[in-house]
């Protein structure tokens, strides 16, 4: 029977981080995807300056991914477009980056690094008598690991079998994406629609976007939480088709290059670690529920996994989990609560608009939409957001309940 150090599920950039990270310590580490060398993942192909600092971290060469300045927000008919700011923490940009293309620069990556990286198949936790992960079983026979990492989504079978799928009481997200020829694929800002409306006027709470890629095309597409009125007969695609319209002179759009694809975005996880396994980046339910972004989150936990992993592998499990909550569960949390918040048309309305009503308000804004708010950020963001944590979880019962007549 195969034995490694570390096992990993999923071949994105949250597995691939972990794989290069451990391998470079000397760990033996393999990476199982499902998907052939080279395969896409739906996505709107966003990094923000998080997610930057991440790859840099990582030592991947962003040569082809389109360089971002800033974030341009549209909510109704105000406009505000802002650069990304200057942190200590993070670069000052953002990038552009086609999945196909980041997710194959970092799987090679972890290849170059000594992991082994096996495509097209497709594996399930190996669970003992006494509930510990004790490897994975293949089409071709069980492998045993010293710890198992779940980076394949909240959604599939291996999550099932660890009890780390979504929790049914937490919003999420659906997404959809295509791609389409435009005079302005070379933009310095990434836009994001705010004040988005479904084909009956009504309000949606998340928003659409267009991204430029550089490369004459921009990744065009549309988000709507969970927590809206009527979300389970919302048709993405029409919304999709309106939003397109809503901006095709504006962008220049010419038609969609390929069919628009659409996905689900857990953003909750029942559990993030177990006896011998830790799930990171989706698989953990870290996206932000403001914007559906969770790159940046997966490469970070990755990252740590392989450095807990190595100082110590008795206890990287426990210590993972708690790292991970005491840097990023008070905002995601925070954005949680928020989703059922804006749930309520009449919220919606009129907050969305205040989120880019002035400056101060805006700039806040603008590090939310960018991942740049954690336990750790300073200043008049990190303090507007534990407020806000505080002051939602007290109304939190009261939004559940009225969710549903919103």
């Amino acid at each position: 029977m195969t034995h490694r150090d570390i096992i990993v599920i999923g071949g994105g950039p949250a597995g691939a981080a972990t794989a290069i990270t451990a391998a470079r310590h000397g760990i033996e580490v393999s990476v199982f995807e499902k998907g052939k060398y080279g395969r896409d993942k739906v996505c709107g192909d966003g990094l923000t300056p998080r997610a930057v600092g991440a790859l840099q971290e990582l030592r991947i060469d962003l040569g082809t991914a389109h360089r971002i300045q800033g974030l341009r927000m549209i909510a109704g008919k105000q406009v505000r477009e802002l650069d990304w700011p200057k942190t200590s923490r993070f670069p000052h940009y953002g990038a552009v980056w086609p999945r196909r293309q980041l997710d194959t620069a970092l799987m090679d990556a972890a290849s170059e690094a000594g992991a082994e990286t096996i495509y097209d198949t497709e594996v399930l936790p190996l669970i003992d008598d006494q509930g510990r992960c004790v490897g994975i079983e293949t089409p071709h026979g069980r492998w045993t690991a010293d710890l198992v990492v779940l980076a394949a989504g909240a959604q599939g079978a291996a999550a099932r079998r660890l009890g780390a799928e979504r929790d049914p009481h937490q919003p999420y997200g659906l997404a959809i994406r295509t791609y389409a020829e435009t005079p302005r694929h070379s933009d310095a800002h990434i836009e994001a629609c705010l004040t988005l409306r479904d084909g009956n006027d009504v309000a949606i709470p998340g928003y659409g976007w267009l991204f430029p890629a550089g490369d004459g095309t921009v990744n065009i597409g549309c988000g709507a939480l969970s927590t809206m009125r009527g979300f389970k007969s919302l048709n993405l695609n029409k919304l999709c088709d309106a939003y397109r319209e809503q901006m095709r002179d504006t962008w220049g759009l010419g038609p969609y290059l390929e069919r628009p694809r659409a996905w689900r975005l857990p953003m909750s996880a029942q559990r993030r670690h177990g006896p011998g396994w830790v799930a990171v980046g989706d698989a953990a339910g870290l996206i932000n529920p403001m914007n559906g972004e969770g790159i940046d989150y997966g490469l970070e936990t990755g990252m740590l996994i392989a450095d807990l992993f190595n100082a110590d592998p008795g206890t990287a499990a426990e210590t993972y989990d708690l790292q991970v909550g005491e840097r990023f569960d008070g905002f995601l949390r925070t954005g949680r609560r928020f989703s059922f918040l804006i749930g309520h048309q009449a919220i919606l309305r009129g907050g969305l608009r205040l989120a880019v009503g002035t400056e101060t308000i805006a700039q806040i804004t603008l590090r939310v939409m960018g991942n740049l708010i954690d336990s750790e950020t300073p200043g008049v963001a990190g303090r507007v957001m534990s407020v806000a944590d505080k002051l939602l979880a007290a109304a939190d019962p009261l939004l559940r309940r009225t969710r549903a007549a919103a």
